[in-house]
């Protein structure tokens, strides 16, 4: 987001309106903010390989608005990066229109993030703790619309349920009526974490709303993503470590293709991606084609030479 390449940054291809999307009748297949992770190198990747929506990692929303230096770090895009979704956590409605005024020119749409279970970000007012506070939830989300003067840049929301789905029903219809794009639900509670994911609240939570809902969680390949589709009649499917392990599995890939690590390299390399993310990148994507030993050797190379010598004795990359 530095000054100097606005322009370059701004996105081009508005046509591909996420709204629209949703709204097709088609699979809207969409990267996950994952911390860390979800930055533009990956998504230029993953957008590679049939996704077709993606999310920033989450952004702390009052850091972004006070520092120039967490909007250089936290905020990068170019022309190319869309349709895209800015994704924040917040608690001050106003600080959060404020930081979705800034991403307006470079970006699809805020999500408030509303699903986070992580301690910190709970005792911060952040993240699963707003799906108890319906209210601040309406407030942000009117306080975005009041701002932003672009009718088309889309505000929604990413959820968990609650133990008692009528009270996530109740914050879907709330949010709904106060002007959410759509709804992302992750089929867990704030305290579930690997117990099998509530399809069947998703679908009852889809069938009480107008507005689009996407679903969220343990979804590891196309395959899955269809049946979770189908089984809930959301209207697009958001996945995050099943698109870690396997950049390429919206376009039907079972496992990574040794092209789209190849595309991986490239792409890392021209965006300049620290060498932590470019190698945990590749220790993802390569977790089912490598063996226990190749593991060890390659998990402990130390540097972007070594990687890329790996590879090409290993892989002709």
């Amino acid at each position: 987001m530095k000054s100097d390449c606005i322009r370059t940054t701004i996105c081009q291809e508005r046509k591909k309106d996420p709204i629209e999307m949703l709204h097709s009748g088609q699979l809207v297949k969409v990267c996950a903010p994952m911390v860390r992770y979800s930055k533009l190198a990956f998504r230029t990747l993953v957008r590679k390989y049939s996704c077709d929506l993606c999310y920033t990692p989450m952004i702390v929303a009052a850091d972004f608005v006070r520092s120039i230096k967490a909007r250089d770090s936290e905020f990068t895009t170019n022309k190319g990066d869309c349709p895209l979704i800015v994704q924040f956590a917040a608690n001050d409605a106003r600080l959060l229109s404020d930081a979705a005024r800034i991403v307006c020119p470079y970006a699809n749409g805020i999500d408030i993030n509303c699903g986070c279970p992580q301690r910190w970000a709970m005792a911060e007012g952040y993240g699963a703790c707003l799906i108890n506070k319906p209210e601040l939830v309406r407030d942000m989300v009117k306080q975005v619309r009041n701002q932003v003067e672009n009718p088309r840049f889309s505000v929604s929301i990413k959820i968990r349920i609650h133990d008692d789905l009528t009270r996530t029903v109740d914050l879907c219809r709330k949010a709904e009526a106060t002007g959410v794009s759509w709804i992302t639900v992750h089929g867990r509670t704030a305290e579930e974490r690997h117990q099998p994911v509530h399809y069947e609240a998703i679908k009852i939570i889809k069938e009480n709303m107008s507005i689009p809902v996407i679903a969220n969680g343990d979804i590891r390949n196309l395959k899955e993503a269809k049946n979770v589709w189908h089984i809930t009649g959301t209207d697009g499917v958001m996945v995050a470590r099943g698109l870690l392990a396997n950049p390429a599995m919206f376009a039907g890939y079972e496992e990574t293709p040794l092209k789209c690590i190849w595309d991986w390299v490239d792409i890392a390399l021209e965006l300049g991606t620290p060498y932590m993310c470019f190698h945990q990148h590749l220790m993802y994507m390569m977790e089912k084609i490598t063996s226990r030993q190749e593991k060890r050797v390659f998990n402990a190379l130390s540097s972007t030479s070594a990687v890329l010598d790996y590879l090409t004795d290993h892989y002709g990359i």
